[in-house]
């Protein structure tokens, strides 16, 4: 069953959609911090220059970079959602001026259209980041990913709209899920036989359900035929689940769920 790779999971946690988190290296701290990364794999920092994150990015002496950690938790779409996990990115940060700057901003754009743009070199400063370690934190293991393979992944392109396509599913599916979850369960759906079956995760390789008795969730994946591209996509791949044409088997299920306690 395909499912998104480390370097993956990491590129799509740091695109720029979840709150970030700034460690900066023998500096009070830590600070939040609004970032990016561009469709280079290169992570963009927006920074206030009158904020206390400016001031600890100053370098010392005769340096032109500092030593920084960014850091980001998923944030799960609902309850019971599981975790996506939590990325680390260590590396140098450097303020950009100038052609570079300018560029900057117009690749900070293409992810967060910010207003505060219009305002570098002025009210705020961008920095570049430059990626040295990535490491993956996912339940009880670490994962230490390649950086050339971090800049190289594509972020998921449905993780931004993934709350509000859960909410349709839900709203205006949730019977069609449930029967086809049901079906092919086969007979480990016993024990949920009659309870509804609940999508808690979506990604481009598929998606995670949830159904059985509060005390007792089984819980487990489907995966699409192929890489979904994007929403539309997505609403042409699911539509044989949701129209009930089970036969052209255009879901897989996973032959290894497993049960999860409330």
């Amino acid at each position: 069953m395909q499912q998104p790779s480390p370097a993956e999971i990491a590129r799509t946690l740091s695109a720029g959609r979840l709150a970030g988190t700034a460690y900066i290296a023998c500096r009070p701290g830590p600070h939040p911090v609004r970032h990016v990364v561009d469709r280079h794999g290169r992570v963009l920092l927006l920074v206030s220059v009158t904020s206390d994150l400016a001031m600890a990015l100053w370098p010392a002496v005769g340096a032109e970079d500092v030593a920084m950690v960014l850091d980001v938790r998923d944030l799960p779409p609902g309850a019971g959602a599981p975790s996506l996990g939590r990325v680390w990115l260590s590396g140098w940060a450097s303020v950009l001026d100038g052609q570079e700057a300018r560029q900057a901003a117009l690749d900070f754009f293409d992810v967060d259209p910010s207003g505060d743009l219009l305002d570098v070199g002025r009210g705020f400063a961008l920095y570049r980041f430059e990626v040295a370690e990535v490491r993956l934190e996912q339940a009880d293991r670490t994962i230490n990913v390649d950086p050339e393979e971090y800049a190289s992944a594509e972020p998921d392109p449905l993780h931004q709209i993934e709350r509000e396509l859960l909410a349709d599913l839900a709203d205006h599916h949730g019977p069609a899920i449930s029967a086809f979850v049901r079906d092919r369960l086969g007979n480990l759906a016993g024990a949920a036989d009659g309870l509804p079956a609940q999508v808690v995760r979506l990604d481009r390789y598929g998606f995670v359900v949830t159904v059985g008795p509060a005390d007792a969730r089984l819980q487990a994946r489907l995966s699409f035929p192929r890489p979904v591209r994007d929403r539309a996509d997505l609403a042409r791949l699911l539509h044989l689940v949701l129209c009930g044409h089970r036969r052209h088997g255009s879901v897989a299920w996973d032959a290894q769920p497993r049960r999860r306690s409330a």
